[in-house]
């Protein structure tokens, strides 16, 4: 599974209709409003690399309203959800 994390610039009087538009294309697991220099951060998971193009140059960015997108590919997940999970002795 491949995990790109999005940053979303919109039109500032559209960012609802952008992020209900961009949570609703297949291969996008969240999106979130945020705060700072970007308005919206995306997650998109896909099976392979060449999906997020298409996820990402061929539908997230011809969405009316998106200015800019800088996209980050993740290399590994560290959560400290799964950490503890992997390390529950399974007493809750």
């Amino acid at each position: 599974m491949i995990t790109a994390i999005v940053f979303v610039n919109a039109d500032v009087h559209k960012i609802p209709e952008v992020a209900e538009q961009i949570a609703a294309l297949e291969g996008v697991s969240e999106v979130y409003s945020v705060t700072g220099q970007i308005d919206l951060i995306a997650l998109v998971r896909v099976s392979q690399v060449d999906d997020v193009a298409a996820v990402v140059a061929d539908k997230l960015n011809k969405i009316d309203g998106v200015t800019s997108t800088e996209t980050h590919i993740a290399f590994r997940a560290y959560s400290r959800h799964d950490l503890e999970a992997a390390f529950s002795l399974g007493l809750d």
